[in-house]
């Protein structure tokens, strides 16, 4: 069984860049070796004939058929436009 020790708990404090106290290290040891104590546990369960799962319930993506569809009439869109060029939206430059 694996045990977590107080290096470990300022170690992993450190990486997460937080002032802990001793009170606090003390406490957190305590703490995570019950966590790990239970989770532990699970390697006492028969799981030979359960497959892996990454979710508990099945899921598949829902997409639509992918269809060519008709675009807008340029010729209409274009009647909105300032300025035209060539069949194109003409725009002031913004880089030199």
């Amino acid at each position: 069984m694996a045990t977590i020790t107080k290096e470990e708990v300022r170690h992993v404090a450190h990486l997460a860049r937080l002032a802990i106290t001793e009170e606090e290290v003390e406490h957190f040891t305590e703490q995570l070796a019950k966590i790990v104590q239970f989770a532990d546990k699970l390697n006492e369960l028969d799981t030979t004939n359960v497959e892996p799962t990454t979710h508990v319930l099945p899921l598949e993506n829902v997409l639509r058929e992918d269809k060519s569809v008709a675009g807008l009439d340029r010729d209409l869109m274009m009647k909105n436009v300032k300025e035209q060029e060539a069949g194109q939206v003409k725009v002031p430059a913004i880089m030199e």
